[in-house]
């Protein structure tokens, strides 16, 4: 296994674990509540870390198997949880109505690791017979 796929692996392992980790806190009525991925009851956010989960999921699965078709077709899973990644971060963390939230380490934790992951399938070198 090349050294660009184990690292790929693990920015993935980092992707879903950043899942269940906290990704803002927002001042309520009742003290600070604070959003992860799976669970936002009280807001408009959903859970974007289920899918963020299936993707990187099917992300990891491509960097186990060592072939170059298998390389090409991780671009699409690994752009897609960059994107991804990228728009939870844009949803989480603006200002509604007046009330900012404090952005926490999961969300940016995991926008770093599906940045990493893409940068590994991009630097995947194919051999020359």
């Amino acid at each position: 296994m090349k050294r660009n796929a184990i690292i790929g692996l693990i920015a993935v392992i980092v992707v879903i674990v950043c899942a269940f980790l906290p990704w803002i806190t927002v001042p309520a009525d009742e003290g600070l509540r604070t959003y992860t991925g799976l669970s936002s009851e009280g807001s408009s956010f959903g859970e974007p870390g289920k899918l963020s989960i299936f993707v990187a999921v099917l992300t990891g699965v491509f960097f186990l198997i060592p072939k170059d078709w298998a390389a090409r077709a991780n671009l699409f899973p690994s752009a897609f949880l960059a994107a991804w990644a990228f728009r939870n971060m844009l949803l989480y963390s603006r200002c509604e109505m007046g009330i900012c939230p404090d952005q926490r380490y999961g969300l940016w934790l995991s926008l770093l690791a599906a940045l990493t992951s893409f940068v590994c399938v991009l630097m995947h070198r194919k051999k020359f017979v």
